[in-house]
This record gives structure tokens, C-alpha cells and sequence, in this order.
């Protein structure tokens, strides 16, 4: 590939910087020291971070409209057949005689990518090009476009969308949005790359590369490259700014350093440009509470309530969830009932966060009571509450009472996606029954395919089946079921079949997480291409 050719031939040696000269006049010695840390540790690393500052929003000078985005926002959403397009609900409401300003246009694109409905966000964006007399697209836009493409039709197809641009589009948003995109592939050698091709242009003159790199480096658990990066934004002046040091932290804490933590926190405190809000806060709880600290865990869970602001719901379910890890099912309910008492309609995220944290503490009573309330008042159906029931259920041994919740579901009119039928497979996985495990995953694709996502069945519930398969010596089953991994592509997947080769977990039930359960590097990348 052209763009391929022409990043690995600039490929060179990243620049060897001595964070001990920086330390010397930068920054306190501990910092940037590396401990000893266990290469055994295999766990899980948590980091809040709210909302991304980006390269810059969509520029538009039209005049901000009343709430009609939202009516337009439910009847692209809602649509009874997806295959149309949104275009097709854009024709039939310029027939209708009703204006579009951008700004709507592009607040409706930001509801869609924030549910994952990113086809039908890119449809609106292919929607408004088609249009250029009407709407002007900037750059920013192109990156989200891009971003769109990725995530619908995949890197190559970004890539070439890339390439095709003209070289006035091809800008630090541009340039970002692509880098975003390797990076949610981690397609590390290509991101490092066209990060490359970036220091030459001069696009690494603000924080948004260095957090996204970061982001990733701290996924692969190469915390070091991390330290590095904070080394190179301090060299060339390039300022921190909160999700820099929300990362610097939550890498601190990973390394197992409690007090390197806070020495970053303290330089946080003095940077006249930045200020600790609620997300710092809940990150150092998390890492807290992975070291062992429960006290200075639970202290920055109280700076976390201090610091809610206006009508900010998100920190709400982080202290649902950060409560729940360290076992405070009364102060689980307290922030459960302020959160009721201070808003006027609950949302499924936040019943998502309260069933999670209780589901955690094993407390199913509370937890069936608290669903019992959702289903009175819930907004929409939204199958990763329920869920969080089945999964419980599945994990003690309680398969037909997930299949009833399931059924119960149906009959009032909601559905399934596939995280759901994957928790009925690893059911009659327990119990050993090879057809009705392999029909849930017919049924997990066939829900995927119905909104058009692009789905891969969970590595260790393939690994389980095939090896019931081998031990039944079921060769029909063992057909069908590498016959369903061909048809989402899979055996094309080196990466993903080697999970599979070599999984040796055993079964691990593919309950979906709470959103603030996510590792801090996906949160963030995920934020992150948010903010594009």
C-alpha cells in the first residue's frame, strides 16, 4: 500500500531522551523512575477520564437551533429498516419543508457515534458532502469522517480515503484522526510511523498524539514508552494537559508506584493550567485500590464527590462502580439516592452502573429489585442491563432462570444482542451441550447482523466448544462452528485466532462490563475518538 510504503520508509529511531536530564530542572527524581514491577502482573488497570479536549471542534457560524437535532436524532435512530439509510430520512425531511442547519446535522452525527451507530453517522456526513453548496465541511469534519470510515469499513479503506484527500485537508486533524484509527487497531509499528511523519510536519506541538499514544502503549502494558512520551512533551514545551497527566498517573499506578501517583499529582496541583477534577480523582482511587489502599481510596472517592459540577451525570456512575469494587454497598445506595433525588429522569447508564456494582458485591436481591424499578421507568430497552442478570445467573449454575429472564424480555417487546446469547452459549458450555451452545452463536451473529456491526464471537467460547467437540469427537458441530467463523472473517484474523490456539483460561463469561469497569486505555482511546 502506497500510504504503508511511504510511512515505513520514514520509519527511524524515536529520539533517545534522558528523562534525567529533564528530571534534573523539569520535575521531582521520582517521577519518571521506572520500579520493580512484577512481569507476572497481569492486572487490569482502571483510569476515569472525562471528556477530551480535541484538536477543535467543527467550525460553524450558523446560528445554534432549538432541540429539533433530537427529533431528527430518534428518526434516524429508530428507523424500522437501517438498510435505507439516513439519507433516506433526510430526503423525506427537506421534502417535508424543514430546514437543516449543520449544527444540527453534526449533533445528531455526535449522538450517533456516542451509541455506537456509526454507519448511519457516517451516512449523514456522505449526506451533507453530497451537498457542499449548502454545507461547508472543514477539516475537522473530514477527521471525523475518516474516523467513521475506519470504524465501518475498516483501516484500509481509512487509509485510501486518506490518501485521496487534497493536500490542504491533510492537516493535524486529519493526520490525528488517522493515528486514532491505528491505534484503536493497534497497529502499533503504523502509528508510530505517522507519528513520525507528524513531528516533521510540526503536528506534535499539543497534547492529542502523545494521549493517544500513550493510551496505547499503556493497553500493551509498555509503561515505559509512556514515561517516555511525558519525557518528549516536557523537551519540546509541549504543554500536559488533564488526560496527559490523568494517563502519567494511571501508569504511576500500574508500575506500582503509590508515591510516584502522587508526586504527579502535586505537580498537577502546580500547573497553573491545568486543575485535578473528578476524573483524577476516580483515577487515583482505582489505582489506589489496585495497590491495596482502600483508605486513600475511599478518600478520593470523596474528593470525587466534591468536585461534581452542574448537571454532570458521569461521575455519579463512576462512584457507583469504584464503591462497589471495594465492597460499600451503603455507599453504593447513599450516591444511589442522591443521584435520583438531584436528577429528574434516571438514564439505562445509570441503572447499568447500580445493577453492575451490586451484581459485583454478589447482592442478586438488591440488584433484581433495582431491575424491577428500571423496567417501570426505563427509556428504551437496552439489553446490557438484563445481562448483567444473565450473567449472574449462568455464573451460579442458574441457565434456565437466564433463559426465562431472556424470554420475559421478548415478551415485552425487547431484544437481544449478541453479549446475550454469548452468556446462554458459556451456560450449556458448563453443561456440556455442544447444539444448543452453537445455536446461541447463530443467533449472537444473526443479532449483530441486524444492526450491522461488525462481530467476532468471544475467543474463549470458541476454545470451550472446540474442545467439547474434540472430547465428544463431534465433528458436525466442529464444522458448523469454524463454518460461523468464516462468515465474520475470522480465519482471515491471525490475531484472533491465535487467542483461540492459545487460550488456556478456560470459560470466562462474556458479561458486559459497566462502562467505568472499561481498562483505562480503551476508555480513553474510546473518548478520545470522541473528541475528533
Amino acid at each position: 500500500m502506497i500510504l504503508q510504503t511511504s510511512i515505513s520508509s520514514s520509519l527511524q529511531q524515536q529520539p533517545n531522551i534522558s528523562p534525567s536530564t529533564l528530571l534534573s530542572r523539569r520535575t521531582p527524581p521520582s517521577i519518571l523512575h521506572l520500579p520493580n514491577r512484577n512481569p507476572n502482573d497481569n492486572s487490569i488497570i482502571t483510569c476515569s477520564i472525562s471528556q477530551v479536549h480535541c484538536y477543535g471542534g467543527t467550525i460553524d457560524y450558523e446560528k445554534k437551533s432549538p432541540l429539533k437535532w433530537s427529533s431528527l436524532y430518534r428518526r434516524i435512530s429508530l428507523m424500522e429498516n437501517p438498510d435505507l439509510g439516513s439519507s433516506s430520512v433526510l430526503n423525506m425531511w427537506n421534502k417535508e419543508g424543514r430546514k437543516l442547519s449543520k449544527w444540527e446535522l453534526c449533533r445528531v452525527v455526535r449522538e450517533l457515534r456516542k451509541y455506537r451507530r456509526y454507519k448511519l453517522a457516517l451516512q449523514v456526513y456522505q449526506w451533507m458532502s453530497d451537498q457542499r453548496d449548502k454545507f461547508t465541511l472543514y477539516s475537522s469534519d473530514i477527521a471525523i469522517q475518516l474516523d467513521l470510515i475506519a470504524k465501518v469499513y475498516g483501516i484500509s479503506a481509512a487509509e485510501e480515503y486518506f490518501l485521496g484527500l487534497p493536500d490542504a485537508s491533510k492537516d493535524k486533524r486529519t493526520y490525528g484522526a488517522l493515528l486514532n484509527a491505528y491505534v484503536q487497531a493497534k497497529m502499533t509499528e503504523k502509528a508510530e510511523s505517522l507519528l513520525i511523519e507528524m513531528r516533521k510536519k510540526s503536528y506534535d506541538t499539543h497534547p492529542l498524539p502523545f494521549n493517544v499514544m500513550m493510551t496505547l502503549y499503556m493497553k500493551l502494558k509498555e509503561y515505559e514508552k509512556v514515561i517516555s512520551m511525558v519525557s518528549e512533551m516536557m523537551e519540546k514545551n509541549v504543554p500536559l494537559d488533564l488526560y496527559s497527566y490523568n494517563i502519567w498517573l494511571t501508569t504511576c499506578g500500574a508500575m506500582g508506584s503509590a508515591a510516584n501517583m502522587e508526586e504527579v499529582l502535586e505537580r498537577m496541583k502546580e500547573d497553573s493550567t491545568v486543575n485535578p477534577n473528578w476524573s483524577t480523582y476516580s483515577t487515583m482511587a482505582s489505582m489506589y485500590m489496585k495497590l491495596g489502599l482502600a483508605g486513600k481510596a475511599e478518600h478520593c472517592l470523596k474528593m470525587v464527590e466534591g468536585r461534581i459540577t452542574g448537571r454532570d451525570r458521569i461521575p455519579y456512575h463512576y462512584l457507583l462502580s469504584l464503591y462497589g469494587n471495594i465492597g460499600k454497598k451503603e455507599e453504593i445506595y447513599r450516591i444511589w439516592n442522591t443521584y435520583k433525588s438531584s436528577f429528574p429522569n434516571v438514564p439505562n447508564l445509570a441503572y447499568h452502573s447500580m445493577i453492575a456494582a451490586l451484581v459485583r458485591l454478589d447482592d442478586i436481591g438488591g440488584a433484581e429489585q433495582i431491575y424491577e424499578e428500571w423496567l417501570t421507568v426505563k427509556p428504551t430497552f437496552d439489553p446490557r442491563i438484563y445481562n448483567l442478570l444473565m450473567g449472574w445467573y449462568v455464573r451460579n449454575g442458574m441457565l434456565q432462570k437466564a433463559e426465562a429472564l431472556l424470554d420475559q424480555v421478548f415478551e415485552g417487546g425487547g431484544q437481544a444482542n449478541s453479549i446475550s446469547y454469548e452468556i446462554l452459549a458459556e451456560g450449556h458450555i458448563k453443561v456440556k451441550q455442544i447444539p444448543e451452545a452453537l445455536s446461541c452463536m447463530k443467533e449472537a451473529l444473526t443479532a449483530e447482523r441486524a444492526k450491522d456491526w461488525h462481530w467476532k464471537p468471544n475467543p474463549s467460547i470458541v476454545s470451550d466448544i472446540l474442545l467439547l467437540c474434540e472430547q465428544k469427537t463431534d465433528r458436525d458441530s466442529k464444522d458448523a462452528l469454524m463454518e460461523l467463523l468464516k462468515q465474520v472473517g475470522c480465519l482471515e484474523d491471525e490475531n484472533y485466532m491465535s487467542l483461540i490456539v492459545t487460550n488456556d483460561l478456560g470459560p470466562k463469561l462474556s458479561v458486559e462490563k459497566d462502562s467505568t469497569d472499561d481498562d483505562g486505555a480503551d476508555m480513553l482511546l474510546n473518548q478520545l475518538q470522541g473528541g475528533l
